[in-house]
């Protein structure tokens, strides 16, 4: 999403009123993300945790390993990298070809196990918009991916997965499996959903039974600890 609200600001910077135009969803993105850029969020909050060497991260919508890569560089963590699309799990992959702490998986977590048609805009691609480029991708469980894998306790989560974010923490939060993350970091996307606000404020206040907020910029990052 911030990507797109970059381009959204270089036009602006760029007006040329015969050929711009502007979306209004951009318009508002553009006046929530400022805040976030002026304290550089991507560069501090995002990456401030109490995590070391032996801390368990998920990537969850893992892009080209950006975060990733800022998660190891500072902390040297076991990180759990998932991206369902095919070139950008490739780009992980290569990435991080030797280093045995980060595992990643092409497929992406969700509520529930499906194959999905997913359409392809860079890093803002979701099963929840219409582009013409699309590729099929698989997601899956996230509470079954826990059991699976006896993961009892994660330090921190990273969900970044363009609409996807409401289905997974509903998911956690009905099948109490939510406390086994100490930090969720999310960012929400409302343009997807008519009950967007509804729907995330019903997840917060199911969160506040189990997490703290620790810092929030409003359909752009938040950051839930758990007391």
């Amino acid at each position: 999403m911030i990507s797109r609200i970059k381009k959204a600001i270089k036009v602006l910077i760029n007006y040329d009123n015969k050929k711009a135009v502007i979306h209004p969803n951009d318009l508002l993105q553009h006046n929530r993300v400022q805040p976030w850029f002026a304290i550089k969020g991507d560069q501090t909050l995002r990456l401030d945790y109490d995590l070391n060497s032996d801390s368990v991260v998920f990537d969850v919508g893992g892009y080209k390993g950006e975060f990733a890569t800022d998660i190891l560089c500072k902390y040297d963590s076991n990180i759990f990298v998932f991206e369902p699309i095919k070139d950008f799990f490739g780009i992980i992959k290569n990435k991080f070809i030797k280093n045995k702490k980060i595992h990643a998986f092409n497929f992406g977590l969700a509520g529930a196990d499906a194959d999905l048609q997913i359409s392809l805009s860079d890093n803002s691609s979701s099963v929840y918009l219409k582009t013409e480029t699309t590729e099929t991708i698989k997601l899956k469980s996230i509470v079954q991916f826990l059991k699976e894998n006896n993961i009892k306790e994660v330090d921190l989560i990273k969900i970044n997965i363009e609409g996807g974010e409401y289905e997974l923490l509903e998911s956690l939060i009905n099948n109490d499996c939510i406390t086994v993350f100490k930090n969720i970091q999310v960012q929400f996307h409302d343009f997807l959903f008519e009950n967007a606000q509804d729907r995330m404020n019903q997840i917060q206040n199911n969160l506040l039974k189990t997490h703290k907020l620790t810092y929030q910029y409003e359909f752009v990052w938040e950051n839930w600890e758990r007391i």
